[in-house]
């Protein structure tokens, strides 16, 4: 956790006050996930007790990480459920693929993604995976890779990580997970002095949250913003689509608007809303919302004093900067999908850690930039890619001996069962995992459960 938190320019001494719980054998793979979930997670929540000091007054609180509370919080997506009934996970289409020299992986969860991927293969709507595998059984994985791509849709080569390392990831050698920095000067209140609003339970309240980001990661990043009192609003492109299922999980604490940004009354709202928010997170592929003035120096120009957070996921520069991409894309990309496999085809993460990790670490730079512009000001920047914490797993993170007297759930012992929460919202019954992030008398559950996607106007409630 020592580096990751360095890599966010903190104190040091900080993490000191960051106790663990260790229950060894969760997140099972060849690669240590348990770790860089547990880390991700500590950094997170000591950054929202920094924050809480900062604004609150008082001592950093003490942080607690629980490996059964961040293992339910990584398989967040899978313990939701609205009275009983539970999303589809992945759709058919979306799997590894045998090629012709090895394999692809394609996401097509999407209808507009699958229907671009039967585009590109040169299939009718409607066809189904016997027709996809025979399409692709006779042609080169990476042909396919930019044949995909080039029609919009998503498919990415296995590779080895020697073959990732020596293209695109050349660059991600020797970098930080992610960027955190000060990129220009802007009022801020004197050093010390509390905000009134702030409290230990609620650091982040009077602050205003434009949430621009699909999933996973980034509505994880700003999930985290809202359950610490920030006014979260989601907002959607109402062409795009979006599973209602996907935002039970990650709409926790927020609100859920549309706007068409092409329309003139739509982004004269958008620009309201800006114009007093304090925080930016965009989750598009770099680039995409560039021509709605949505770049970040763009952002930063017209609002000086904000923290704008972008996070894609294959890093913004290279190749590959441009492109769309998923963290099961990541995986097969980077190396990750050959290296949990069992020799005869690739496998995946016990969970979408990538994406979950990610999240928890945005938004620990957004906490760690709200707490500098506390004490002096300035407007903030935050860069972070799958791509950027698929390498901490691979080469940043080490797996740890078990703890002292805890007991093994692996060989034998049985995993502890998550501790779900239950809520009663408009429209059911809503089981779902809490938030891991945990510090002395910090919150216990986001303070309103996901309404429906969309619905919610476009205006701030603080």
């Amino acid at each position: 956790m020592t580096h990751t938190w360095a890599a966010l320019g903190a104190d040091p001494e900080t993490p000191e006050r960051v106790a663990y719980h260790r229950v060894p054998g969760l997140l099972p793979s060849r690669l240590p996930v348990a770790e860089l979930a547990r880390t991700t997670v500590a950094v997170c929540a000591l950054a929202a007790a920094e924050l809480a000091a900062a604004r609150g007054g008082g001592a950093v609180p003490r942080v607690a990480v629980d490996d059964a509370a961040v293992t339910a919080a990584f398989h967040s997506e899978r313990h939701v459920t609205l009275d009983g009934r539970s999303g589809g996970g992945f759709a058919p289409l979306s799997r590894f693929w045998r090629t012709a020299d090895g394999w692809v992986r394609t996401h097509a969860n999407y209808p507009h993604h699958r229907d671009r991927l039967l585009t590109a293969l040169g299939l009718p709507a409607g066809a189904d995976g016997g027709a996809v595998a025979d399409a692709l059984a006779g042609r080169r994985a990476v042909e396919v890779e930019e044949t995909v791509y080039a029609a919009g849709g998503l498919a990415v080569a296995v590779r080895d990580a020697d073959t990732w390392a020596a293209g695109q990831g050349a660059p991600l050698a020797g970098r930080p997970v992610l960027d955190l920095e000060r990129t220009g000067d802007a009022p801020g209140p004197a050093a010390g002095v509390p905000f009134a609003g702030a409290s230990v339970g609620a650091p982040c309240a009077g602050i205003r949250v434009l949430d621009l980001t699909r999933v996973l990661a980034g509505p994880v990043a700003t999930r985290t913003l809202s359950l610490l009192g920030a006014d979260v609003l989601r907002v959607d492109a109402p062409e795009l689509p979006e599973s209602q299922e996907a935002h039970d999980d990650t709409g926790n604490g927020k609100r859920s608007t549309l706007l068409d940004l092409r329309r003139s009354a739509d982004r004269r709202t958008f620009e309201e809303l800006l114009s007093t928010a304090d925080v930016v997170v965009t989750g598009y592929r770099p680039g995409a919302l560039d021509r709605f003035g949505l770049a970040p120096g763009a952002l930063a120009e017209r609002r000086p004093g904000l923290v704008v957070a972008r996070l894609s996921a294959w890093g913004g520069s290279g190749p590959w900067g441009g492109r769309r991409g998923f963290d099961s894309l990541v995986q097969a990309a980077t190396g990750i999908a050959l290296t949990e496999g069992g020799g005869s085809e690739p496998g995946a993460l016990p969970a979408q850690a990538l994406d979950h990790g990610t999240g928890y670490l945005v938004a620990a730079a957004v906490l760690r930039a709200l707490t500098e512009r506390h004490r002096g000001g300035g407007t903030w920047r935050v860069e972070a890619a799958l791509t950027r914490t698929a390498h901490l797993l691979t080469h940043g993170t080490d797996r740890e001996d078990p703890a002292p007297g805890a007991s093994p759930t692996a060989g034998g012992g049985a995993a502890p069962t998550p501790r779900l929460l239950e809520r009663d919202t408009p429209r059911g019954r809503l089981r779902y995992a809490p938030s891991p992030v945990s510090y002395e008398g910090g919150p216990r559950d986001w303070a309103r459960p996901p309404g429906r996607w969309g619905a919610d106007a476009p205006r701030w409630t603080t």
